[in-house]
Parts: C-alpha cells; structure tokens; sequence
C-alpha cells in the first residue's frame, strides 16, 4: 500500500513541478529593437512589475499547496478511486493556476483589475474545494488514514480547510469590489498553512 501512496504522490510531484515551470512564461521578454539603450531596457523592464508580481504570487501559492499536499500524505496508508479523482482534480487546478496568473498580470494596471482579481480568487477557491474533496475522501470515517492519527488532528486539518473556504469565497466576492483587498485576503492563509502542522502525529486516545 506505501508503494501505491508513494507512486500518486511521486506523479503529483512531477505536475507540481511542471505547473511552476509554466508560471514563468507568463513573464514576456521586451522586444528587441536596435533603438533600445540602457535607459529604455530599464525602463520595459519597470513595466513588468505586474507579470512579476503575479509571478511571484502564484509561485509561492503553488509551493505552499505542494508543501502542504507533501504534508498531505504522510497520513495516508493506502488509495482509493474517490481519492484519485479528488486528486487528478486538485492537479487539474494546479496546472490551471498560470492562465488567471496570466490574466491577472496583463490586467492589473488596467480598468478590468477587478475582473482578473475575481477570476484569480475564483481560482484558488476552487483550488481549496480540490483540498476538501481531497480530504473528505480520505478522512471520512477514516477510510486512509493511518491509525496512529489522531481524531483531534484530523478534525483540526478538516477545521482547517473549511475556515479556509470560508475565507477565500470571501475573498472572492471581495474582488469584484475591492481588488487587491481580495487578494491579500488570498496571501494572508498563506500564514495558516505555514503553520498547520502535518508532521505530528498522535496516537488515538
């Protein structure tokens, strides 16, 4: 049953791995024209902060849901079907994430911010319902998870994961109003996921 744990989470690596590779593109290199001196290379560079702030934005969202999906599977002793399409699901998001990240970066300086702040919000909620999903299917009843979990914990990562929804549906509806607010609504979990302790373990009472 590890091998089989370890050969999911081994394919989900790989597209974690990829979908970063891709968020880079969206970064577009300046013309080359024969005019362009020091002066104005500086200067289209300037212009790029918006592809590089979401660049950096989606880049540590994605490694904070490979840490946490890492995290993840320390619990699971074995896989079912349920908890393969939750996961195809969750990567299918994943790999998603560069086109609102592309959106949002050519949008951001423009009237339409609101739009790409939603669709990027929009996003990462469905992101965290993958999670749900992924953790319903595992934890209920606990259909995977490992016997020296502890109910306590499994109840503190599911608490975890529906304050989170609340939050990024909020977020969400945010953004079509106020942009950035919804934004930073987005970048302020990534505190609790930092904190969420996967690693420990406890033994059922």
């Amino acid at each position: 049953m590890e091998k089989e744990t370890s050969r999911v989470e081994a394919f989900s690596d790989g597209v974690f791995a990829i979908a970063l590779t891709l968020l880079v593109l969206g970064i577009k290199v300046p013309e080359t024209v024969e005019t362009f001196s020091n002066e104005t290379l500086y200067r289209a560079l300037l212009k790029l902060w918006p592809s590089l702030f979401a660049f950096v934005l989606s880049f540590f969202t994605v490694l904070i849901m490979w840490i946490n999906h890492h995290g993840f599977f320390k619990y699971l002793k074995k896989i079912s079907p349920s908890f393969l399409y939750a996961n195809g699901f969750l990567l299918l998001m994943v790999t998603f994430l560069n086109f609102p990240t592309i959106i949002l970066a050519n949008f951001f300086n423009t009237p339409a911010i609101n739009t790409a702040a939603a669709f990027y919000c929009g996003t990462i909620l469905l992101v965290n319902v993958a999670y749900n999903l992924l953790w319903f299917t595992s934890a209920y009843q606990r259909r995977l998870i490992r016997d020296e979990v502890s109910d306590a914990l499994i109840y503190k990562i599911r608490n975890a994961y529906l304050l989170s929804f609340v939050v990024y549906l909020t977020a969400f509806a945010t953004s079509f109003f106020f942009p950035l607010t919804g934004l930073l609504l987005c970048v302020s979990l990534w505190v609790l996921w930092l904190f969420l302790d996967y690693d420990k373990k406890v033994k059922p009472t």
